[in-house]
């Protein structure tokens, strides 16, 4: 098969011939899709998160499950499928307790060097990707690590739920667990962004700020829900939003990495009100708070792939979409082959794509 493979940080992603073994106890072969190109592989190409090289990126898919090894009962030959890199083992306390994301089961997770059986001709080790690898033709994943959907659903729309959609509404829906009614400011307006503000529609806020200095997403945000939107250019963002809202928001959502927008996000909170980084902040790097503030009971939190119960949570999305509530067709600026895929996220990090994903049929 294909695979697009990163040799070095900040060089162009090289197209490979790879192969892989016939699935093994639990695991699952896949025909891949669509992949989505998300910003955290940006964040790796990039070198702001250390991941042993050379390794085959993607991890936001979907596809059709080819093969199945021995033990497999959850899908078969055939069946669709979204891959999520918050693989479980589900016997973990972690698991047992209803948080399957932060599974600690190291046995399910295809670790670099570890349980990766990627092969070519090359001497050195070939490293999977946060379980998946889905910047090829096919995938070898554990069986926890796909949830089915229904066949009338578009791949390449389902590939986006894959991390981007589940990853935004989750952390409003599952982490911060936004209710009727309440204030909620988004600060970025890419796909991550846009699911958070469509996910605080569906989950029925009262007013929904978007945050962005790119003018064509602000207006795509309205669309998805945003009932006002703020251009950072136009001033202070923080003031723009105690102005907005007579104080501060009940829930702000971080989705940019960044450590300035980290910090605004817990300074425009409401008392009582709390924060959401959604955002991969760079490795390393630290933010800065007023200790006073917390006297008020604000908070900050983080968020995992929006605090996922994939193989419940994915589903719903995919009827919420089927449903005329979950707006995907808006997310996609271009289809691509493999062979475009440097373009892609030249594109991506010009600002120029709201989400751009691989057609592997093509």
């Amino acid at each position: 098969m294909k695979a697009a493979v990163l040799y070095e940080v900040n060089q162009p992603l090289v197209i490979e011939d790879v192969s892989l073994p016939k699935p093994g106890p639990r695991e699952v072969l896949i025909r891949t899709a669509v992949a989505g190109l998300c910003h955290s592989d940006l964040h790796f190409m990039e070198g702001l998160y250390p991941h042993p090289l050379p390794a085959v990126l993607g991890h936001e898919s979907a596809g059709v499950v080819e093969q199945v090894g021995s033990d497999v009962t959850y899908v078969k030959p055939g069946d669709h499928v979204v891959t999520c890199l918050s693989v479980f083992c589900g016997t973990c306390d972690n698991c047992t307790t209803g948080r399957t994301v932060l599974c600690t089961d190291a046995t399910v997770k295809m670790l670099p060097g570890v349980s990766n059986r990627m092969q070519w001709s090359k001497p050195e080790k070939l490293h999977q990707f946060l379980n998946l690898s889905s910047f090829a033709e096919q995938m070898l994943v554990h069986e926890n690590a796909i949830v089915k959907i229904r066949k009338d659903m578009p791949l390449d729309l389902a590939a986006l739920i894959g991390c981007g959609v589940i990853t935004g509404y989750g952390a409003v829906v599952n982490t911060a667990k936004v209710t009727a009614g309440e204030t909620v400011a988004v600060i970025g307006c890419g796909g991550v962004g846009m699911a958070a503000i469509n996910g605080a529609q569906i989950a029925g806020a009262g007013r929904i700020i978007a945050i962005d200095t790119n003018p064509a997403k602000l207006q795509l945000a309205t669309k998805l829900g945003a009932t006002d939107i703020i251009n950072p250019a136009d001033g202070d963002v923080v003031k723009q939003v105690r102005d907005l809202t007579n104080g501060g928001v009940h829930h702000s959502f971080e989705v940019l990495g960044r450590k300035e927008t980290a910090e605004q996000a817990f300074g425009m909170l409401a008392a009582g009100g709390t924060a959401t980084i959604v955002g991969m902040i760079p490795f390393g790097q630290k933010i800065e708070l007023h200790g006073f503030d917390f006297l008020r009971e604000r908070r900050i939190q983080g968020s995992s792939m929006g605090s996922n119960h994939f193989r419940v949570d994915m589903p719903r999305l995919v009827d919420f979409y089927l449903r005329g509530r979950l707006h995907l067709e808006d997310w996609i600026s271009a289809k691509l082959k493999l062979s475009e895929i440097n373009e892609g996220f030249a594109n991506m990090k010009a600002g120029k794509t709201l989400r751009s994903v691989i057609m592997f049929d093509s």
